[in-house]
């Protein structure tokens, strides 16, 4: 597909601006509406298989009707000169695989509100029946604000369509980042999106994903069998609480994972929140008889109160039982007076 085409008598193709496995991606202009969007379009080795057509469409319309500010906008799609392609919303940014090969690692506090806003993204397709299936971070563009959106929902998976026990002789996806059950060819579920979110949140803070080989059988054995490396052997530093989540999130067994991505949102955004709460302020009074960056004063053993004993209480005590015990000789008198003592 040359740049300066016009695709489908609509969309004049302007720039590329990536390529991948599957396909290449480029901004265009559509005049009908007069805006930029960003058109994907497949390889013909993929595009010619009536399969894929047939489950391309599918998919494509199932994600057309995902709206929410973290996924990128399906606007239209489509077969032409024996190419299959898809118009998204054009995100102006870069995508988090290119920020994380400029930057190197993140930092917690940069990386967390990234993977939140991922999370939510993918945690909306999730409730809306669909599973993304090539998560990764070549499929998150980030704004210059960082705003980060989703995109790529081409292989995406209808949960409505996946049967029980399925199992694919191909497998789609990225290596780097599929779950062990899509690498065994096994049928995807939300946790596999889950497990592909814990991959990136690993890369993002220590700059690799946990897993490199040489080939993508090699790659499927790893992910299937192999334990990562602790994320704290390359981030000393990094919480405990927050290698624990990324621990769990990749359990090599789905049900050991959280289940759904919004789960694993609010996880992080809780653990964000946690980190974030400023210590309970002291009231104004306090605070100013305190010294300055001085722990507070602790009271001697000798200058702590002891109990003093509560005469009052023991008084009303006394003049109680003296009451009560004064009103015995009383009724004796009542009594023997209605039924005197026999003679």
């Amino acid at each position: 597909m040359e740049q300066g085409k016009l695709l489908n008598g609509r969309y004049q193709l302007l720039e590329q601006l990536g390529s991948g496995g599957m396909a290449d991606v480029f901004r265009a202009r559509d005049p009908v509406l007069d805006r930029y969007v960003a058109i994907k379009v497949l390889r013909k080795d993929f595009s010619s298989s009536e399969e894929f057509q047939k489950n391309f469409r599918l998919e494509a319309r199932a994600a057309a009707n995902l709206s929410h500010p973290n996924i990128v906008i399906v606007h239209d799609f489509g077969f032409v000169d024996d190419l299959l392609f898809i118009v998204m919303e054009h995100v102006p940014g870069k995508d988090l695989k290119q920020l994380i090969r400029e930057r190197g690692r993140f930092s917690v506090e940069n990386a967390i509100p990234l993977m939140v806003q991922a999370c939510a993204g993918i945690g909306y397709a999730h409730r809306a029946g669909i599973v993304h299936c090539d998560v990764k971070p070549h499929n998150m563009l980030v704004t210059k604000d960082n705003r980060l959106k989703v995109t790529d929902f081409g292989i995406a998976r209808a949960l409505a369509t996946i049967t029980p026990g399925e199992r694919a002789k191909v497998v789609w996806g990225s290596p780097l980042y599929f779950a062990p059950e899509q690498a065994a060819g096994e049928a995807p579920t939300p946790a596999s999106d889950v497990y592909s979110l814990g991959i990136v949140i690993y890369e993002l803070l220590t700059g690799a994903p946990p897993f490199t080989a040489s080939s993508a059988e090699e790659l499927a054995r790893l992910h299937i069998s192999a334990r990562p490396i602790p994320v704290r052997e390359y981030v000393p530093d990094i919480p405990s609480a927050l290698e624990e989540i990324i621990m769990k999130v990749l359990s090599k067994e789905p049900s050991a994972r959280y289940r759904t991505a919004d789960q694993l949102g609010r996880v992080l955004m809780k653990f964000g929140t946690q980190r974030d709460a400023p210590a309970p302020a002291l009231k104004p009074d306090v605070a100013e008889r305190l010294p300055q960056n001085k722990p507070t004063p602790q009271p001697a053993e000798e200058d702590i109160p002891t109990e003093e004993m509560d005469w009052t209480t023991i008084a009303l005590g006394l003049f109680t039982l003296i009451a009560v015990g004064g009103l015995i000789p009383f009724w004796m008198m009542v009594y023997f007076a209605w039924r005197p003592p026999a003679p």
